[in-house]
């Protein structure tokens, strides 16, 4: 679950003055994002189309760039506008992409030495890293899909702001322990962290373009990165990583700054992560069923 890292290191750079989440992309940008036109950074396909220079760190933080998860999910495998930026949620790794761009080429900024240096190092984990390191070798898991087929761990030799984080368990909850007690944020840059900046009016996060809408009790609203919601508790929020192999989730309640933190190399392991949550975290108003389409209370 890179994204969440990857709003670490940005709002680090808020705090610093060096980023403006507000800025459009042609201020953050040296070129036209069209302009980016060869792999991995190929923007191309938005060339005719500038609603691209509406888009914000904001609006791409808060999935609500227009979007699909990811252009290769589109029938012709090409990047588009499904609705005008910042209209509504609608889950993308697209976005973080264009993150990774601004911070590579707009800020001259090494992205996997940058997290490595600011989040990792940071917190002291050392098995974590945005690209495949030789001495990971030992200890990795391969991943198993619903149907039982073993998925070999792609070695991954380029950091990827959408995917492409190697941890372990243990670096998991050093990261999130410290995310929830804002280290390394102001205290500004941590409350928006977990803000609601959007409201959520989707059935279920995924189909992520054509889930029917719904209302949500809980406030379920985008943060920067996460999703919030009010718990019986008070403010709380949550974030999920998944493929076709592995699971992974993160719930944390504000008070008392509790957190469970669930990560699997099989993907039928998500079945089991609202029973181990409300186990550790007692009864919550977690929106299980927005975030897995089978779940049944």
């Amino acid at each position: 679950m890179p994204y969440r890292p990857q709003s670490t290191l940005l709002l680090q750079l808020v705090d610093e003055g060096k980023l403006d989440l507000d800025a459009p992309l042609p201020a953050l940008l040296p070129q036209p994002l069209p302009a980016y036109d060869r792999q991995p950074w190929d923007f191309s396909d938005l060339a005719h189309d500038e609603r691209w220079r509406r888009l914000t760190p904001r609006i791409l933080l808060t999935h609500s760039s227009g979007f699909a998860n990811f252009r290769w999910l589109e029938p012709d495998r090409k990047l588009r506008f499904h609705f005008d930026p910042g209209e509504r949620y609608a889950y993308s790794g697209e976005g973080f992409y264009i993150l990774q761009l601004v911070v590579e080429r707009g800020l001259r900024l090494d992205t996997g030495r940058e997290m490595q240096r600011r989040v990792f190092d940071r917190f002291g984990m050392r098995n974590t890293s945005m690209q495949w390191r030789a001495d990971f070798a030992d200890n990795l898991a391969d991943g198993y899909t619903l149907d039982g087929k073993m998925e070999p761990h792609d070695e991954r030799s380029r950091p990827s702001a959408a995917g492409s984080m190697d941890t372990t368990i243990e670096d998991q909850a050093r990261l999130w322990a410290g995310i929830v007690r804002g280290d390394g944020l102001s205290a500004a840059a941590r409350a928006m962290l977990v803000r609601a900046w959007l409201p959520i009016g989707s059935a279920a996060q995924f189909p992520t373009l054509t889930a029917p809408r719904a209302s949500w009790p809980q406030s379920l609203a985008a943060g920067l990165g996460v999703v919030s919601f009010r718990d019986r508790s008070g403010p709380a929020w949550f974030k999920g990583g998944h493929n076709d192999s592995t699971g992974n989730m993160v719930l944390c309640l504000e008070r008392g700054q509790r957190c469970v933190v669930m990560l699997a190399n099989d993907v039928r392991a998500e079945r089991i992560y609202p029973e181990l949550a409300r186990r550790v975290l007692g009864e919550t108003d977690m929106p299980w069923r927005w975030e897995y389409g089978w779940y049944q209370p």
